[in-house]
């Protein structure tokens, strides 16, 4: 079987090291990444989609005051809601990183929480692509099939999180402090949310069995539709 085709949606400005990591982590479980921006050409079909990291969701998308000290991509939020809408319905695996997590969940129907170090006083700034936070992870929830563990260390690269679960959105991971950190879909067969950053953790088992996960349900969803 040919490997499966993967999107990657990014900046057009994202630098080659970050995304030499989105490449490198679905191409070593199987898959054929393709990257995903607003100026370059989209294509026909994919197997698979990864929704990835990057500046803030424009305010207006989930009713919030809009912030003018942080950086935004309408073209990118625009790119990336377009997308879900075509794929999301052919029930074509999605994975969402961070920002991801936070549109997919925007998409049907949620909130976010536009900056919890301003709505959750005292909460310590952890800001590494090192796995130095924790998760747990709800026990029979897909994630925790994926990932094969019930708690996990994770890496903490955001200031916004989900608020309120969009429809047919289960909240299946927590960090320590509370916040939000993976969703998943209960109406699709793949379709997942984290917040933290898979990718970077290159020799993280759990990580990188989500990854295969998606890769793995890619390939399935190309040979239903081969």
């Amino acid at each position: 079987m040919p490997r499966p085709l993967i999107g990657i949606t990014t900046s057009d400005r994202k630098s080659r090291l970050a995304w030499w990591f989105d490449w490198f982590a679905v191409w070593r479980h199987g898959g054929r990444p393709v990257r995903l921006s607003p100026s370059r050409p989209r294509p026909d079909r994919l197997d698979g989609l990864i929704i990835g990291g990057g500046d803030d969701i424009q305010a207006h998308l989930y009713d919030a005051e809009v912030q003018f000290d942080v950086r935004v991509d309408p073209e990118r939020d625009e790119l990336e809601l377009t997308l879900l809408e075509r794929f999301i319905p052919q029930q074509t695996p999605v994975l969402g990183i961070c920002r991801g997590a936070q549109l997919i969940n925007i998409h049907l129907g949620g909130t976010l929480d536009p900056d919890i170090y301003t709505t959750h006083e005292g909460l310590k700034q952890r800001r590494t692509v090192l796995p130095r936070k924790t998760v747990d992870i709800v026990g029979d929830s897909k994630l925790h099939r994926f990932l094969g563990v019930t708690w996990c260390r994770v890496n903490s690269l955001h200031h916004q999180a989900v608020n309120h679960a969009g429809e047919g959105v289960d909240i299946v991971a927590r960090d320590r402090d509370g916040l939000v950190q993976g969703i998943e879909s209960r109406n699709h067969d793949f379709l997942i949310g984290v917040q933290w950053h898979p990718e970077w953790l290159i020799f993280n088992r759990p990580q990188q069995r989500l990854i295969n996960a998606l890769v793995r349900a890619a390939k399935r969803h190309l040979s239903k539709h081969d």
